[in-house]
């Protein structure tokens, strides 16, 4: 692409299911073998729309990389550094800004109603489901004072979500329980199974705490309030598809490429934002037997805390999702996290929380439920906590998992989502340059 701020850079596009555009990656392999390349960094998106944007966002991100490279010292040698955007089909709903954009953008609030453009958003990431979008558009749209109607809303949003294996993940927690592969009976989280009232309730109180709620009977009447809640439920339950998704697309798609691509000499780096990081993490479950990633680098990782840790605090017998994977990391695992990151800080627990087994409503302590991109990988032996200016300086590892807090930098966003998006620095690219190339 000429005019991407990178080069020699590719994209490449995966289906739901994780098939790869064959055309797409016949073409990187052949070029990483004719660039005689030493270093191929590849970046995955998180929540999006279209290619355009994710593009866009690649080439933001890889802005600052030509500059820093050409002053780096402590390199072994010249590197022939190569670029790759991944293309999944995630979804962000339209009232939320894209990453290279968050710093400008503000959250408005136009009154009932899905925000203008999610509609078809939401056609695109679901097809084939036009009727059920159109009903759920009609019914925010009405907000009707009936509870079954909030009833039929809550029903209609459980239709669009994956079932889910009934047992739990490794770590007993919803966000994991979506990642495997079982025979077991399917079930839905339970978020789609409590009573509606309640559980719109709940997302309506977040949403005051993020500032995101509309002042008290904007709406008129008693549901009101609820209904607001009922739209954070709609994108809370898209999102648990699309994090699902992106465990699929990781092991089943980038994986196998990423091992591909290690085979023709250059190391591989793999960096992600959001769901985009556990598209990523999960690729080292798709990696050939043997086969290692130079880096992993995660930016407002979008999934658990405790999905790399070998011991679970709450279930002790038992590893997270990804225990054991750090090992498929010849460098540094680099978890990027931030306080300003409400997304993850507040709503994330919360929909994880509800997400789990009827029984486990009843529990208190959110920090289970918590989010890596919000306070870094938990319980995991070895992962040392490190500000972004130590990381840059002397801070950050040869190999082994490192916190890295970013808060000095990704701390920009409106509600709901805070500083979640706000990723394109010159610091983070400086980070998965450390890590990848132990660049200085």
């Amino acid at each position: 692409m000429a005019d991407m701020s990178v080069q020699p850079y590719w994209e490449l596009t995966f289906g739901k299911d994780g098939s790869v555009d064959t055309g797409e990656r016949e073409t990187l392999l052949q070029g990483v073998t004719d660039q005689n390349l030493t270093d191929l960094v590849i970046f995955a998106h998180g929540w999006n729309n279209t290619r355009a944007t994710a593009t866009a966002l690649y080439t933001r991100f890889f802005a600052p990389f030509p500059t820093l490279l050409a002053g780096a010292t402590a390199l072994p040698g010249p590197p022939r550094v190569g670029y790759a955007g991944v293309i999944w089909p995630s979804l962000r709903f339209a009232d939320e800004a894209p990453p290279f954009l968050a710093g400008l953008f503000t959250v408005t609030d136009d009154g009932p109603g899905l925000p203008p453009g999610t509609r078809e958003a939401l056609a695109l990431a679901f097809p084939g489901r036009e009727a059920v979008i159109g009903r759920l558009a009609e019914l925010a749209e009405r907000q009707p004072e009936d509870r079954a109607r909030l009833e039929e809303f809550t029903g209609l949003v459980r239709t669009l979500v994956s079932p889910r294996p009934r047992e739990g993940g490794r770590d007993g927690s919803a966000d994991d329980a979506w990642a495997r592969d079982t025979a077991s009976e399917p079930t839905v989280p339970a978020m789609f199974t409590e009573s509606a009232l309640e559980v719109c309730g709940r997302f309506a109180d977040a949403l005051e705490t993020t500032g995101a709620a509309p002042a008290p009977g904007l709406f008129g009447g008693a549901l009101g309030r609820v209904w607001r809640g009922a739209l954070e439920l709609l994108r809370q339950g898209t999102y648990w598809e699309m994090k699902r998704r992106a465990g699929v697309v990781g092991r089943q798609g980038l994986g196998p490429v990423a091992g591909e691509l290690a085979g023709r000499g250059p190391r591989v780096h793999l960096a992600g934002h959001s769901f985009g990081a556990r598209l990523v993490s999960f690729a080292l479950g798709g990696l050939p037997d043997g086969v290692r990633v130079g880096s992993l680098t995660l930016l407002q990782g979008a999934f658990s805390h405790y999905a790399f840790s070998p011991r679970l605090p709450f279930a002790p017998r038992r590893g997270g999702v990804l225990e054991g994977m750090a090992d498929r990391v010849d460098g540094p695992l680099v978890c990027c996290h931030s306080l300003h990151d409400t997304a993850l800080g507040t709503l994330y627990p919360l929909a994880s929380r509800l997400a789990g087994d009827a029984d486990s409503l009843l529990g208190i302590d959110l920090t289970r439920w918590g989010a890596l991109g919000y306070d870094g990988v938990r319980d995991m032996p070895g992962c040392p906590a490190t500000t972004l200016a130590e990381a840059l300086g002397d801070g950050m590892p040869a190999d082994g998992c490192v916190n890295v807090d970013a808060s000095a930098v990704v701390r920009t966003g409106g509600p709901p989502a805070g500083a979640h998006s706000d990723i394109c620095h010159e610091e983070l690219a400086r980070v998965v340059l450390r890590a990848g190339l132990g660049m200085r």
